[in-house]
């Protein structure tokens, strides 16, 4: 018997299920769960290969003590915990994956990945992460670049309600998206963005959709481009009419200066749903072969099933990233130590993998603005 690679999950909630779920489905993993809330561990009992351990993991000398000897350490809990997981890992000397979109966290983890022998990867999600592997896979083959346009959106596939939106993630995850400033390029420049702002409509296979500035999707492909574009914006697709009852709420009735109300407004009065759809876009413009070129891809990703279970395409999608992540480490096709952006990783490399080929079920129709 082949010996396993050891993971610990600092999270038992959705996202860690389907990372343990992946992970030990395909045999070559085994995984520790750790969560401060026993109630967590319910859903890990028939999984194999899966340990669960009660662990306050906002203290980092508990849970370096709980994680010793793993060799990767993934943060599935809100991103307030990240710095402390990601120190806890250089302690260790293990990997680091996350799937953080608050810019301040990652740039901590970034001083942290200094000097380590191991791989710091935050931001390994859907957006931040996917989405940047494959707008630098498209914007790369430009001779020159002009406009890279990313925007990614996780909605209900039956929206019945005013706001056209039902929870399929993390609601402090949401608000602080919708809060924090929007990192991009504007002529040529480095600049910060208000959330909210932006708006645009396009129709993706059929359909009508808006998008508008969110903070953190965009990882770290500004700096990477810096001064070889002339824009680049990330933006979240959502349903005709969503934008403006998120501005009422944040701005009009300044819940953006009381994040904490308006994560319970929104997890009191909607509802959640398993039936979700996950659209990917990046659209790239420029010069290429002496030519003024535009060229698209978008992806559609529906709930599908990992092992006998039914999972939601958000699950599917930030899981399945992560996952693909950790197995491209582990087999050597990722083998820079310290930070490493999204764009570092190669898009042949993930989208053939085990884990990454939940993005693969073809490309569909786009039409931008």
């Amino acid at each position: 018997m082949h010996k396993k690679t050891k993971v610990t999950i600092c999270g038992g909630g959705k996202i860690g299920e389907m990372v343990a779920l992946f992970l030990t489905d395909c045999g070559d993993y085994e995984c520790l769960v750790l969560d401060k809330n026993k109630k967590q561990f319910s859903k890990f009992k028939k999984m194999k290969n899966v340990q669960t351990h009660i662990c306050d993991i906002a203290n980092q000398k508990d849970l370096v003590k709980a994680a010793n000897g793993t060799e990767f350490i993934i943060s599935t809990a809100p991103f307030s915990l990240t710095t402390v997981i990601a120190g806890a890992a250089k302690k260790l000397k293990a990997h680091y994956v996350d799937l953080t979109e608050d810019i301040a966290a990652s740039e901590v983890v970034k001083k942290l990945a200094k000097g380590a022998k191991t791989s710091f990867i935050p931001q390994s999600g859907l957006a931040p992460g996917f989405i940047s592997i494959l707008a630098y896979d498209v914007a790369k083959d430009f001779d020159e670049l002009h406009k890279v346009r990313m925007r990614v959106g996780a909605l209900a596939k039956y929206p019945n309600n005013a706001i056209k939106y039902n929870l399929t993630w993390s609601t402090e995850g949401l608000v602080n998206e919708y809060c924090e400033p929007c990192n991009a390029i504007q002529d040529g420049e480095l600049v910060q963005l208000q959330p909210l702002e932006g708006y645009e409509h396009f129709t993706l296979d059929g359909m009508m959709y808006e998008a508008f500035n969110t903070s953190g999707g965009v990882g770290t492909l500004p700096e990477t481009l810096a001064g070889k574009i002339k824009d680049l914006t990330y933006k979240s697709i959502r349903y005709p009419g969503h934008l403006d009852v998120m501005r009422f709420l944040i701005n009009d009735l300044k819940l953006k200066n009381n994040q904490d109300a308006l994560v319970k407004i929104l997890n009191d009065a909607i509802p959640s749903t398993k039936q979700d759809v996950v659209l990917v876009y990046a659209g790239v413009s420029g010069i290429k072969d002496k030519q003024f070129l535009q060229e698209t891809r978008a992806i559609k990703i529906y709930a599908g099933e990992v092992a006998g279970k039914q999972c939601t395409a958000i699950q599917l999608t930030t899981a399945g990233a992560a996952c693909a992540i950790i197995d491209l480490v582990r087999s050597g096709k990722i083998n820079k130590k310290g930070f490493v952006k999204q764009e570092d990783i190669n898009f042949d490399d993930f989208i053939t993998n085990r884990f990454g080929r939940v993005y693969a079920p073809g490309e569909i129709t786009a039409v931008a603005v």
